[in-house]
């Protein structure tokens, strides 16, 4: 009598134990996990040329400027057509686009046209996630004939080039060519080669997330976009000064803020070393869709070098803040309405 209660007990209590244990993972799953994208983007090749952002981005600014019936997004534009060529943008012809802007001014949408494009919304996130800070509204100081500086609205590009106004650099595509210092890997950005002191701008508004001396970089810095998307590696700074005044982790910056000098730095495990043998910036872009892939797995890291042609249109005009620590500051300020006031 006692064993068949003890039986009919331990089956109550396993039984028991298996829900709780069931639950357990239920809740974990819907709490300890929450926010997690398990199918977030793990790779992503930017194949858009300078002929095509050129395009799409002229578009869209016109259609905007000029109030027209049909406003253009060029990050839509863009994905259809990368959709089109099976992501391979290299392909792109202008007639093509020709054709996608008549539909859209002939009353199809971008949803009707797109709606059976398996890959629409993988290119449209993807594309999204490296351009969408590059165009907006925005104000920026403009001075007039007398002198006098005001705020002015504006829509256009709002993303500027990583060197100054009145400096010049050169580059060519060097993504994921061969580096072999400390061990061998592929070079994930874009080097411009200029003068040593050469103001570096932030390209996006965002936060300052790194800064310090890194041996294959030197003295760095890193900036997150407030969305989350986007790291801006910028590297090599100045030897002995590095960084622009009142710089450090958690700053926020905003698009056109002097935030660095071009230097030789890095490939040295001792810090403030010049080890590089010619002066450059080192430009690299992350994407992170998830943010295991920040310093792990599924890293994505884009070529900029079409990126960069693009953002010539959009350079920061600097002025000498202090002559005696050659410090640089921007001449003209803008609000960006994405920065937190």
């Amino acid at each position: 009598m006692i064993l068949k209660v003890n039986k009919r007990f331990f089956m109550i209590g396993f039984i028991s134990f298996i829900i709780i244990i069931a639950l357990a993972v239920i809740m974990y799953n819907i709490f300890a996990v929450e926010g997690e994208n398990k199918d977030y983007i793990k790779w992503f090749e930017f194949t858009a040329e300078y002929d095509i952002l050129d395009k799409t981005s002229k578009l869209d600014i016109s259609s905007h400027v000029n109030n027209e019936e049909i406003k253009y997004n060029w990050v839509e534009l863009i994905a259809y057509l990368a959709c089109k060529y099976g992501g391979d943008l290299n392909k792109f012809k202008s007639s093509d686009l020709d054709v996608l802007v008549n539909k859209l001014k002939n009353g199809e949408t971008m949803e009707s046209i797109t709606k059976d494009l398996k890959n629409y919304s993988y290119y449209y996130e993807a594309y999204n996630s490296v351009l969408k800070e590059f165009i907006g509204e925005y104000e920026i100081q403009v001075s007039d004939a007398n002198g006098n500086i005001s705020f002015e609205k504006k829509y256009g590009i709002k993303a500027f080039s990583p060197i100054a106004k009145n400096y010049s650099f050169s580059h060519y595509n060097d993504f994921g060519s061969s580096r072999s210092y400390g061990y061998k890997r592929r070079h994930l950005g874009n080097d411009l080669m200029g003068s040593i002191g050469t103001p570096i701008i932030a390209v996006e508004s965002g936060i300052v997330e790194a800064l310090g001396w890194n041996q294959y970089g030197g003295w760095r810095i890193g900036i997150r976009s407030f969305d989350k998307k986007r790291y801006y590696y910028y590297a090599h700074l100045r030897k002995g000064h590095p960084y622009a005044s009142d710089m450090y982790e958690g700053k926020i910056v905003k698009a056109g803020d002097v935030i660095g000098y071009l230097g030789m730095t890095g490939y040295s495990s001792k810090e403030d070393v010049n080890n590089i043998n010619v002066p450059h910036l080192h430009f690299g872009l992350e994407l992170i869709f998830d943010e295991s892939q920040k310093d792990g797995v599924n890293q994505i890291w884009i070529d900029l070098y079409n990126i960069v042609e693009f953002l010539r249109k959009n350079k920061s005009e600097v002025i000498l803040e202090n002559s005696e620590t050659k410090d640089y500051q921007r001449k003209y300020d803008i609000i960006d309405p994405i920065v937190p006031e």
